[in-house]
């Protein structure tokens, strides 16, 4: 393979974290990463001097080859000497193939091996926009990087579709790199497969061995869930080439480029900055802002009050926030202004921190706030007039588009089985995984009265579909035959989404049984059909009140809100009592999560940690075993993590849990490495 006409220099990656910063050259200056490019799509940035981008710090800017070969055509920069002198711009610019702007124009173009066709939105004229007219376009624009043609298609697009797309892509990636010739002009490969792993493996290993100078990520920001994004960047990031640049397409907000960056990610675009700006919005040290709010009207503070940038320095918020109402381009051009630096400066400040090897530092101070409305003046949200919000203290019903109802934490806006049913993502996860039907079903010649309880641990009862999912298997099998004891235990600090969703049972149809009833009323059931069958609560916070509870549990169904939510719940010190309450029993733990520091958390408690079968919006969930349970029949058929799981664990963008200082950092990684299930693995591998 031929090397980058680029020179990628790797400066630095931080520890704890997949984080790098890195310097290339183009044909007109240095670039240091990580980098974000506002897009000037059709060769202007929206309200924006050139010289203001360059004061601004940035370094590459991103032109559209599709808007730019209909208008002002590839004629025009052929005869003025290319894009930098055409727009007086001195530093990098990098081109679009048009691949994205073909995908947003679904009612007019066909997609045909040739290329794609379509009408021109100036004209009407039909044009075919070929892997060799996009290169040739790019290379008369005169762009420092060009991209190669790609067939962009929805993230959430089925697993044929998803294949098709990206043998095309490869298709034209090879017609492209052909294309590009001997000119001087670097050129990038764009991988795509959906949300499908392993179209994004063979994606990303059939780009690889071709001679580019670059890798971007496609295909996401395009229809699929934030942790399906972050999810999926942080798997196909660590398949592309270490010595090349890595490009997250299309995204986003600062806190989506901390967490790409986090994940491995160089270079980024997006048009929110300038976008944003038109509509009176701005990010802020204090938070996001919309200068449209009257709390502004009067305010003679500065923008941001820790920002240099010229509209910090110079224009009260009444004033800005004046031209905002008014409509007034100067509004436009000041907001945008103040954006782009603030995407500038906290990529600075980025690079800064991996160089000094504090990233995570920095990754941790930054996500506390990036994610926040106007931390100084609150929005308050105002009651909808149309629609009747079912609600129950920090808990509302919420209707999917599917046609089911579940509960959504409108503090954190986390929803309780946002993409699945309660109850079938409660048998699917949980009852199914766990085996629980035939673990209950006693053998002819066992006595039910002797029988031992098997004890299911409920963490995180919220609206109770895993436990009532354990009941109704249990009153099944039942009906069937002979059955063990079952003692369900149930943990939770907040009854309000269970109240909530039993007051509209029509809505949670499973809930019309005796069992959620008693809790409310009385913390415990007891079934008067099964005397065998119980249900009992332990209310207040699970690390608190988990010594006393009955155990030691057999099943743990682990289901809280996430790290974002419950982050105590998540961590090293948490599993590690869960461990120590199952004693030396024969447990199994289920839980949603995927995440490698979860992961690595429970390897690091003492469990064994197995794949887990994907659900809702995760392409994986997990499984964790003590090291009893891996003698059980039911256990031998969960893929325990191999040897494969270190190399992706070493290089994870998560591979220390956030609560580790890094002084622990080695004996952690020594706990994980010497961890029996990879001795085992790596025997049976030999």
């Amino acid at each position: 393979m031929e090397s980058s006409r680029l020179n990628f220099h790797l400066d630095a990656q931080a520890t704890g974290s997949r984080a790098r910063a890195a310097t290339f050259r183009t044909l007109h200056n240095e670039v240091l990463t990580p980098l974000f490019m506002p897009v000037g799509t059709q060769a202007t940035v929206k309200a924006q001097l050139p010289q203001t981008l360059e004061e601004a710090g940035s370094q590459i800017l991103l032109v559209n080859t599709y808007h730019l070969l209909l208008r002002p055509g590839p004629e025009v920069f052929r005869r003025t000497g290319g894009i930098h002198g055409f727009m007086s711009w001195n530093r990098s610019v990098l081109t679009d193939s048009g691949g994205f702007q073909i995908f947003s124009l679904p009612h007019s173009r066909a997609i045909t091996e040739e290329g794609a066709v379509f009408q021109s939105y100036l004209d009407g004229q039909t044009i075919l926009l070929s892997p060799e007219v996009s290169i040739e376009t790019q290379k008369a624009i005169g762009s420092d990087i060009m991209m190669a043609l790609d067939h962009c298609i929805a993230s959430t697009a089925d697993e044929a579709t998803a294949r098709s797309a990206i043998e095309m892509t490869h298709r034209w990636a090879a017609r492209s790199l052909a294309a590009r010739g001997d000119s001087a002009q670097s050129i990038f490969a764009i991988v795509q497969g959906a949300l499908f792993p392993e179209l994004r493996r063979e994606s990303a290993a059939q780009l690889s061995a071709m001679a580019f100078d670059g890798y971007a990520i496609g295909g996401l920001a395009v229809g699929e869930s934030k942790d399906e994004r972050e999810e999926m960047c942080e798997f196909t990031t660590e398949l592309l080439p270490r010595d090349k640049p890595r490009y997250l397409m299309g995204v986003g907000t600062p806190l989506d480029i901390l967490e790409a960056v986090h994940r491995g990610v160089d270079m980024f675009d997006c048009i929110m900055p300038t976008q944003l700006a038109q509509r009176g919005a701005v990010f802020t040290s204090r938070g996001f802002l919309q200068m449209r709010r009257s709390v502004y009207k009067y305010s003679e503070e500065k923008l941001d009050p820790t920002c240099n940038c010229p509209t910090c320095s110079r224009y009260s918020r009444a004033y800005l926030h004046h031209l905002t109402k008014t409509g007034e381009t100067l509004g436009w051009q000041l907001l945008g202004k103040h954006n782009i630096h603030f995407y500038h400066q906290l990529m600075r400040e980025i690079r800064a921190s991996i160089l000094a090897d504090r990233f995570l530092e920095l990754y941790r101070e930054k996500r506390a706030f990036l994610h926040e409305a106007d931390m100084d003046n609150p929005i308050r949200a105002q009651k909808s007039k149309r629609t009747k919000v079912l609600r129950l203290g920090n808990y509302e019903v919420h209707k999917a588009w599917e046609g089911f109802a579940s509960i959504r934490q409108i503090s954190s806006g986390e929803i309780m089985h946002s993409r699945t049913a309660p109850m079938e993502e409660a048998r699917t996860l949980y009852i199914e995984q766990s085996n629980l039907a035939e673990r209950l079903r006693l053998a002819a010649n066992e006595d039910p009265a002797t029988a031992t309880t098997l004890i299911i641990w409920d963490v995180g009862l919220g609206a109770a579909a895993n436990a009532m999912a354990a009941i109704s298997c249990y009153e099944e099998q039942a009906a069937a035959g002979p059955v063990r004891p079952l003692r369900v235990v149930s943990f939770e600090n907040d009854l309000d989404s269970l109240r909530l969703a039993f007051r509209h049972n029509r809505d949670f149809p499973y809930l019309r049984h005796s069992g959620p009833a008693a809790i409310l009323t009385d913390g415990h059931w007891q079934s008067r059909q099964l005397p065998g069958l119980s249900w009992s609560l332990v209310p207040g916070d699970f690390l608190a009140t988990l010594a006393h509870a009955p155990g030691p549990p057999d099943l743990i169904f682990y289901d809280m809100f996430s790290t974002r939510t419950s982050a105590d719940q998540w961590t090293l010190n948490a599993f590690h009592r869960v461990f120590e309450s199952c004693e030396e029993n024969a447990a199994e733990l289920f839980t949603y999560s995927c995440s490698t520091s979860n992961r690595a958390s429970l390897l690091a408690a003492g469990f064994y940690v197995a794949k887990g079968r994907n659900a809702g919006e995760k392409l994986e969930t997990t499984i964790a075993l003590t090291p009893s349970a891996l003698h059980l029949s039911n256990s031998s058929r969960h893929e325990l993590l191999s040897t494969d799981w270190i190399a992706k664990w070493n290089r994870s963008a998560a591979k220390f849990p956030d609560e580790i200082s890094p002084n622990d950092y080695s004996a952690f990684e020594q706990a994980i490495r010497s961890h029996q299930q990879f001795e085992n693995s790596s025997q049976k591998r030999n």
